[in-house]
């Protein structure tokens, strides 16, 4: 079977790619509008596939809510703990350098500051960390010069050391956005490495991080204590648990729910051991990041590709490994209401764009000989499911029933009919436990939330239990499907800056 579509890829190159990237849509649209035909011709068939889909929906919550719980619990743990002590039993301490590339397009100075200023704090010691702050060129030199000066005189004593780079605009056969930019940051970085002294590849980071991310001051401490114990440093990727809690009391109701409840599901994907991927902000070993040739200049979706890219290079031995601490980021904002409503949905867009590196996980996966076959598959359905589904949750929970009833009332009058019902009944009540567990470890993981007037406090839980349906479907389920549907129509996405403000 496997060298069959091996021969197909071969003979096929680009019809097969085209085909691959129709997928997400094609299975997308045609499960959310199979309740609308299937109820005339098949209304069995859409029961059943109703009924398999409200179990899934709550196995999945259920476990989503579990994993949050637990991981909301060890990040609590870890970010009370004391590392130092830890640092000083390790004898390879010193030898660790961080480097943290910080790509920038036209951030203001003082979110790029506020980033700096989370690395300058770590408990671990600035001296250990290298930012490298990614200038776009198109962002136009009398910006970016204003800013470097800024980040100058703000840290020129803070660091061991502080680097610029300027990516060239209009590169042949590149993709504006953050991968391509990285790319051009860290072969820059390469030349730097092979030639300072005191720089030892066999123990140098790499951490890609959002121009707004704040790190807990202990996440290098941490990322040092694993670096330094793991057998397997050169095959390892380390997620901390992103949350886009930085501004979350300036933005409006709507986008509020849909960044919180996006943070427990990022709270929850670290404690799955067998599926965590590396998202937004992570580090790895500058060997790994060299052996799979830096980062990709022509995709825009760079994290799951690097996981990948990583994970096929390495015959499958690569593999993300949790840092039980906030990696705090900021929610999409902008002045005034309709501009963050805007920013918000196009951010969701662009994660949800991630499709389009279905084609390029599939193609791999076909046509890798090397990692195990199961451990692959796996790797792969994961996303797939991630992707496929991400537009059609919605849809089928919300709709898929009351679609039914409309088209054919008769048929819900039938036993199957009256089944369906049932289950859906059954199933309501330990979906709502679900969210309410979400929605206590949002209000765990809140730093703020405590000072928060009593009035914001009554608010926060009602939000989430009401308003979490209709944020859903404005800043999941469309932006999603609208992502697969330019895919599907081959109308590719162009990379969009979150503004920052």
């Amino acid at each position: 079977m496997m060298d069959f579509l091996r021969s197909v890829l071969n003979k096929h190159p680009q019809a097969s790619q085209r085909f691959l990237e129709i997928l997400p849509g094609f299975v997308s649209w045609n499960m959310i509008l199979f309740p609308v035909w299937g109820a005339f011709f098949a209304p069995k068939a859409v029961a059943l596939f109703l009924m398999v889909f409200y179990v899934y929906w709550l196995v999945k919550s259920l476990n989503t809510a579990l994993m949050a719980w637990k991981s909301q619990g060890k990040i609590r743990d870890d970010s009370e703990k004391d590392f130092l002590p830890e640092l000083k039993a390790e004898p390879e301490v010193p030898r660790i350098k961080h480097i943290v590339i910080i790509p920038t397009y036209k951030e203001p100075a003082h979110t790029l500051i506020r980033t700096l200023e989370a690395l300058e704090a770590q408990s671990l010691g600035a001296q250990h960390i290298i930012p490298v702050i990614a200038f776009e060129e198109r962002a136009g030199e009398e910006i970016n010069a204003a800013r470097e000066t800024a980040i100058r005189e703000r840290f020129s004593e803070s660091f061991s050391h502080l680097m610029f780079t300027r990516h060239p605009a209009s590169i042949p056969g590149e993709v504006v956005g953050k991968s391509s930019n990285m790319a051009w940051a860290a072969r820059e970085l390469q030349k730097i490495v092979e030639t300072e002294r005191g720089w030892d590849r066999n123990y140098l980071t790499v951490t890609s991080v959002d121009s707004d991310v704040c790190f807990h001051a202990n996440y290098f401490a941490s990322l040092t204590l694993n670096f330094l114990r793991s057998k397997n440093r050169h095959r390892r990727i380390w997620q901390g648990a992103i949350m886009f809690y930085n501004n979350i009391d300036k933005i409006p109701m709507v986008m509020r729910v849909f960044n919180r409840l996006f943070t427990v599901i990022s709270i929850s994907g670290l404690g799955r051991e067998n599926g965590r991927m590396n998202f937004s902000s992570y580090s790895l070993s500058w060997r790994l990041l060299e052996h799979i040739g830096f980062w990709d200049v022509d995709v825009i979706p760079e994290d799951f590709r690097v996981f990948f890219k990583s994970y096929f290079a390495t015959a499958g031995e690569v593999k993300v490994e949790p840092i039980w601490l906030p990696v705090m980021a900021d929610a999409a904002e902008a002045d005034g209401f309709w501009s963050t409503f805007v920013n918000t949905y196009e951010q969701v867009k662009r994660w949800a764009w991630g499709a389009s590196d279905d084609s390029y996980i599939l193609k791999r996966w076909i046509q890798d000989t090397h990692a195990p076959f199961w451990d692959k598959t796996r790797r792969v359905s994961q996303i797939l499911e991630i992707h496929f589904l991400w537009p059609v949750n919605w849809f089928i929970l919300m709709i898929g029933i009351p679609l039914l009833q409309l088209v054919n009332p008769l048929f819900m009058l039938s036993g199957l009919g009256q089944d369906l019902m049932t289950l859906t009944g059954w199933t309501l009540l330990p979906t709502i436990f679900a969210l309410v567990v979400f929605l206590l470890v949002d209000l765990r993981s809140q730093p703020n939330f405590k000072n928060l007037s009593w009035g914001r406090k009554v608010l926060y839980p009602l939000e989430m239990l009401f308003i979490t349906p209709i944020s859903s479907l404005i800043f999941s389920a469309i932006p999603s499907l609208d992502a697969h549907t330019r895919l599907l129509a081959g109308k590719y996405l162009e990379y969009r800056v979150t503004e920052k403000v």
